[in-house]
């Protein structure tokens, strides 16, 4: 797969706000309209863009409480513990990481009540054998 250098400016666009029309799209990249569809068009059809999602304002997101949760496997238990992990609508994340920990859930959730709760759920999984977990006091930095 093949990324130009206007690929790379498009995806940066769709990044910011992934609804802005073709047109638009086409005159921040000094092309033609025609020629961003096409780019799109390629673009999903080679798998560099797998969908488009929904951005959250950071107003809706301040009033959730989020948090990272390392997680410690068991040997040869990561598909169990990530299919489980998957079937808790609060896991938004889910990265496989080396060093000390395995994994690295980012949880998010309405109370700290239901994040002790989601913790202890985690905890309890079949294969997770330790957990360490930090809430996210602010963003600094999110691209």
């Amino acid at each position: 797969m093949q990324i130009s250098d206007k690929d790379r400016e498009l995806l940066a666009l769709l990044g910011e706000n992934a609804r802005m029309p073709v047109a638009t799209l086409a005159r921040r990249l000094g092309l033609s309209r025609t020629t961003v569809q096409a780019r799109l068009e390629r673009l999903e059809r080679e798998g560099v863009i797998a969908g488009y999602g929904v951005r959250l304002s950071e107003a809706y997101q301040s009033g959730l409480i989020r948090a990272h949760v390392l997680i410690t496997i068991a040997p040869k238990s990561l598909p169990k513990v990530s299919a489980e992990l998957d079937a808790i609508r609060q896991v938004t994340m889910l990265h496989s990481v080396n060093g000390s920990f395995d994994l690295i859930a980012i949880l998010a959730s309405s109370s700290i009540a239901e994040l002790d709760g989601l913790i202890d759920r985690i905890g309890a999984i079949a294969g997770v054998e330790r957990t360490l977990s930090s809430i996210i006091l602010s963003t600094r930095i999110s691209r």
